[in-house]
């Protein structure tokens, strides 16, 4: 009735196609993200010109990628107050992955840039890092 099959599939299961491209680790996911995070507010902070939180930014993001971030060349011309903003939502969401991950470091640095991003946009004076007045 029917011809017996000779050659082998075109078809593979999930199993064999497992070795077939590299895998990352939840943990080097996480990396990836919040370097990712933490260099969007790199630039932000470049364009706000905050040289000693930018460089503390990019001790971070140099240390979870192994080399040294790009810094931000251009500028938006966004106003203050919206680089603030945007300032303090991607400083959230860093301190997120890095709450995730258990990366100290990285969480204090993201909730102190997300407290002097509402203290500028409150209009109080901007907090320096580490609390140091």
């Amino acid at each position: 009735m029917y011809e017996p099959i000779r050659t082998k599939s075109v078809h593979r299961t999930a199993d064999d196609a497992h070795d077939a491209y590299p895998h990352r680790s939840r943990e080097e996911e996480l990396d990836i993200q919040l370097a990712g995070h933490l260099a969007a507010l790199l630039a932000v902070t470049d364009e706000l010109g905050d040289t000693e939180a930018g460089e503390l930014i990019a001790r971070q993001v140099a240390r979870l990628r192994g080399a040294p971030p790009a810094r931000h060349a251009g500028l938006s011309g966004s106003p203050a107050q919206d680089l603030h903003r945007r300032a303090h939502a991607l400083a959230g969401r860093a301190l997120v992955v890095a709450a995730s991950r258990a990366d100290t470091a990285a969480a204090i640095l993201a909730a102190e840039r997300m407290d002097a991003h509402t203290a500028a946009l409150a209009g109080e004076p901007t907090l320096t890092a580490a609390g140091t007045p």
